[in-house]
């Protein structure tokens, strides 16, 4: 009577050196990280700074690979399709990445559901610019401008579901305030219209407003984070700013296809973790006015919870403020 369970024990004993072994040979060819952005964005070159630190540490190259379109999706597309034996992996941004099943019919995904969460890679607080004459000069100057002038104000963004659409359509549910979205194809001809006037306002990450922000090409209203930020010091947080639930990060991220085995997700992930600690990615993620992520989100445990609730915060967002994606 005690036959099948001896038997199953010594299944399970068997399956342990097996996982060892896995992991211990992993990898052994070279990994695609699949690149949902164009390159030279802030997503492609922080996967490309830890794809190199990972063909170092591991012995085999990690490279990324561009499959853009649809804010994301189309590459998240490629990726929850691809085989899940550890040699690809999706690197997004977090915030698009998520909202892609609200946004675009042609998602076959569950971003929470149909991944493995590895690691959170980096995270960039959002600020929120207008141009240089605007006649608001704070964040409370400009929501009473808002309110006053509904439809009135312009926002551009890098393309419709991009994260710089979405912070700015969170601001608009937040503040009660309506504004005329203006998308463009990038955040370089975007930038290019507010630092000439075109438009009234953006939400962007540091490392593509900074130079503006410093050369007095556009002005900061406020940082979408609990802190203030090292690189902009004076530039007040949107809570001290009289704007409350405005936190906002573009935060990338790393997942595997769902069913990928977990001593190759922990393989990865430490390896991730001890890349993340040098003083090389940290200097680097400075430079990109970004930093490690806090808490404990390069687990992927933690990132798990992370994406599950920002999976609930944009889509609620989308379906509150009616966004459509053509």
């Amino acid at each position: 009577m005690f036959k099948p369970i001896r038997l199953l024990a010594a299944s399970i004993l068997a399956l342990l050196p097996a996982s060892a072994a896995l992991a211990q040979a992993y990898p052994s060819k070279p990994v695609t990280l699949i690149g949902p952005f164009a390159a030279g964005g802030p997503t492609d070159t922080i996967a490309r700074l830890y794809g190199e630190q990972l063909s170092k540490a591991l012995g085999q190259p990690f490279l990324v690979e561009n499959v853009v379109g649809a804010g994301g999706v189309t590459g998240t597309n490629r990726a929850v399709k691809a085989t899940a034996d550890g040699y690809t992996f999706l690197v997004h941004n977090v915030a698009p990445h998520v909202a892609g099943p609200a946004l675009y019919a042609g998602a076959t995904y569950n971003p929470v559901e149909d991944f493995e969460p590895v690691a959170s890679l980096a995270e960039a607080a959002i600020y929120v610019v207008v141009r240089k004459d605007f006649p608001a000069k704070t964040l409370k100057e400009f929501l009473d401008y808002g309110k006053a002038n509904p439809g009135k104000i312009s926002f551009a963004s890098a393309g419709s579901g991009s994260a710089t659409h979405l912070a700015c359509e969170l601001l608009k549910l937040r503040a009660g305030i309506d504004m005329l979205h203006v998308p463009y194809r990038g955040t370089g001809p975007a930038l290019n219209d507010l630092v000439s006037g075109k438009v009234d306002m953006m939400c962007d990450q540091g490392l593509n407003v900074g130079a503006q922000l410093k050369a007095d090409a556009v002005r900061a209203l406020a940082i979408a984070q609990d802190s203030r930020s090292a690189a902009f010091p004076d530039v007040p947080t949107t809570q001290e700013a009289g704007l409350a639930g405005l936190t906002v990060n573009a935060s990338t991220a790393i997942y595997a296809p769902k069913g990928t085995p977990a001593p190759v997700i922990k393989a990865l992930s430490d390896a991730l973790d001890q890349a993340g600690r040098s003083e090389l990615i940290k200097q680097r993620l400075e430079q990109l006015v970004s930093e490690r992520p806090s808490g404990d989100r390069m687990t992927p445990a933690g990132l798990k919870r992370f994406t599950a609730e920002e999976f609930a915060k944009w889509t609620t967002t989308i379906k509150s403020s009616g966004i459509k994606v053509n």
